[in-house]
């Protein structure tokens, strides 16, 4: 549902009554966990049908005042974008394509009928909140801010339709390591559930998507697994993705495949990226579909010699083992690749600012 009504962008500073202390905050951040801690600020817009965005805020984090009635509680009128802010080296700040996140975001605003959101006041957004909590911003090998940019529609009515009201709102959480196991490479559960159709919101970023994995993921985790992969919905044959990752399958003349953006998988940036990444290194690289069947034969005869998920959150994770009802195999050693681990490490060193930028992603603020 783009929008064409005016857009009010100037944002007001309402100051925080009681931030955090500074030593509870450098507590926090020797051990940030993932998604668990909070910083002080954030960030609202709001949008009126025949006004636009109106009322944009920085200010104290706290809850939102929602109507029984408002039409996210009722028919699921959300979406969400994750991004994340690094100190480099010389204590500057950066983000790595934030305008690639605005653009998602309002192709997920188009699928679920919900106003788009103009690129320049995302970004500016994000600069808002990062620079009111930059102390909250870690300094550990492979820590980070998380950002989490999201829209609800708050319009109090109880009827199938586009709202009339939404809100804008960003938050933010010091990141350390996504997957908590510690070990060297995850395992993964095929699952027997779908998570996306053609038609449906697969390629949008929208709370139903994860709520829809919550059970596979549970199932995974109780067999002893790390995450769950999903196949496809029509023939139930073909990899899609992980419960909130992209794969990449690596094999032994150097081709790279992950499978082809069809409308049921998400456009992730990451994934983006190590696209372009594994050109530069001048490797062969596909977007195609890659059956559950031929990953396990590749994996059994050779062919196939490392697997990697990838994903904001987790970065590049590398995939040793995987099960199912009818299947059960190893990756290579079961352990991390020597290409995995050189593209994690020429991603992670263009983001940190430890290395050149060729594609322009580091925007500093």
């Amino acid at each position: 549902m783009a929008t064409s009504a005016t857009t009010e962008a100037a944002f007001t500073r309402l100051a925080h009554p009681a931030p955090t202390s500074a030593e509870l905050r450098e507590q926090v951040l020797a051990n940030p966990g993932f998604g668990t801690n909070f910083t002080d600020h954030m960030v609202t817009i709001e949008w009126t049908e025949g006004r636009g965005w109106h009322d944009a805020t920085i200010g104290p984090r706290g809850p939102i005042a929602l109507d029984p009635a408002a039409s996210v509680l009722h028919y699921a009128q959300e979406i969400f974008e994750g991004l994340k802010a690094y100190k480099h080296g010389d204590g500057s700040i950066a983000l790595f394509r934030p305008e690639a996140n605005a653009r998602r975001f309002n192709q997920s605003a188009e699928r679920l009928a919900m106003p788009e959101l103009p690129e320049e006041l995302f970004v500016e957004s994000i600069r808002q909140i990062v620079a009111a909590d930059r102390d909250w911003i870690p300094s550990a090998e492979g820590a980070s801010l998380y950002l989490r940019p999201f829209m609800i529609a708050t319009e109090a009515f109880l009827g199938v339709r586009p709202a009339k009201q939404y809100k804008f709102i960003v938050i933010a959480s010091p990141a350390g390591n996504y997957f908590k196991s510690g070990a060297p490479a995850v395992s993964i559960w095929v699952s027997d559930y779908t998570r996306a159709a053609p038609g449906g919101t697969g390629a949008a970023k929208c709370g139903g998507n994860y709520a829809a994995s919550l059970v596979p993921q549970a199932e995974a985790i109780e067999r002893g697994h790390d995450q769950v992969v999903f196949l496809d919905a029509a023939e139930h044959k073909w990899i899609e993705e992980l419960g909130g990752m992209n794969l990449y399958f690596v094999f032994a003349d150097g081709t790279l495949v992950t499978p082809a953006l069809t409308g049921t998988i998400l456009p992730g940036i990451t994934r983006d990226s190590i696209l372009a990444l594994a050109r530069d290194e001048g490797l062969t690289v596909r977007e195609d579909r890659y059956s559950l069947e031929q990953w396990q034969a590749d994996a059994q005869s050779g062919k196939l010699v490392e697997t990697f998920a990838c994903g904001t959150a987790a970065v590049v994770t590398p995939v040793g083992k995987v099960s199912g009802r009818e299947v059960e195999f190893t990756i290579g050693s079961g352990g991390p690749g020597q290409l995995t681990q050189k593209l994690k490490s020429r991603l992670v060193s263009i983001q940190r600012g430890e290395a050149p930028d060729p594609h322009g992603w580091v925007m500093k603020i």
